[in-house]
């Protein structure tokens, strides 16, 4: 099924992110995490992709698997230093596993490197008729309610994500955030610049504080302040944060729910139990959390 589709339908859903491995050594156990997160039906899972396409192979087996447990899959595809070769071979690829649905990013940028300008593919949005021309996919990108790391303004990186939007882009999906009130001013935003696509909060369980830690400081997320007690109380206890964190987690989707945010998007960090209790909390409000 197309997400597009998924959307119109007018439910609310609840969708998960899981991520393939980056060698072969852990290819078994990442991929049981994956196909039993898919077991909890959601309404669609993603699967991300490696810097540079360095998991791609294993991105598309773990969507194909998706697809054949009766879930839509959507695979990320990143265009960072990526040839066009390289790029419609993958969708090829994708298509052939029965995927149709490919979230469209530029990707991060290698260390070290400070211009794109030599490269093909500098933006998503220069992605999109690409994928447009090898099939009938549906297409989604990423937005970032606290804005893009290398964008100058919040109001300059609208304008971008709205190039992204004419280009082609169906639905967005966002960074992960930990305020409500910064997505509902940035859906705000949004709208009044035009972007009408659906948009899909993306959402994280923190379960680990150290793994935390990094990822934290990659997205540059504001953390309010009673997240911060949370972690800095629970950190040292494993079983307690979980169980905070998904306590956090659930009362921020059903906020979102209630004020207006009809789609959520779990980064489960390939953890099914955490993505089992939150579908378990929201099996009244979500019709694909009703087992």
């Amino acid at each position: 099924m197309k997400i597009s589709e998924l959307f119109n339908k007018g439910t609310r859903t609840l969708s998960l992110e899981v991520f393939p491995p980056k060698t072969s050594e852990v290819f078994d156990k990442v991929f049981a995490a994956t196909s039993e997160i898919a077991d909890l039906k959601p309404d669609f899972m993603s699967v991300t992709y490696g810097a540079a396409g360095s998991t791609r192979t294993y991105t598309t087996a773990i969507a194909e698997n998706i697809e054949k447990k009766g879930v839509t899959a959507l695979a990320h595809l990143t265009c960072v230093n990526a040839s066009e070769a390289t790029i419609k071979d993958q969708l090829a690829n994708l298509k052939a596993a029965g995927v149709e649905n490919i979230l469209a990013l530029r990707g991060d940028l290698p260390a070290g490197v400070e211009s794109t300008d030599d490269w093909i593919y500098r933006h998503a949005s220069e992605l999109i008729p690409v994928i447009r021309s090898q099939g009938d996919f549906c297409i989604g990108g990423a937005c970032y309610p606290e804005k893009h790391p290398d964008a100058a303004s919040l109001n300059e990186d609208i304008q971008n994500l709205k190039i992204k939007v004419d280009a082609g882009c169906e639905f967005l999906t966002t960074q992960m955030f930990f305020d409500n009130n910064l997505f509902f001013n940035y859906l705000y935003r949004l709208r009044d610049a035009g972007i009408n696509v659906p948009v899909v909060a993306g959402i994280m369980p923190v379960t680990n504080a150290k793994q935390m830690e990094r990822i934290l400081k990659l997205s540059q997320a504001f953390l309010p302040r009673r997240f911060v007690s949370l972690l800095d109380k629970f950190g040292n206890e494993p079983e307690v944060l979980k169980q905070a964190s998904i306590a956090y987690t659930t009362e921020q989707i059903i906020d979102l729910f209630a004020n207006g945010g009809d789609h959520v998007h779990i980064y489960t960090m390939n953890k099914p139990d955490v993505a089992a209790k939150i579908q378990e909390n929201l099996s009244f409000m979500v019709p694909s959390c009703k087992k």
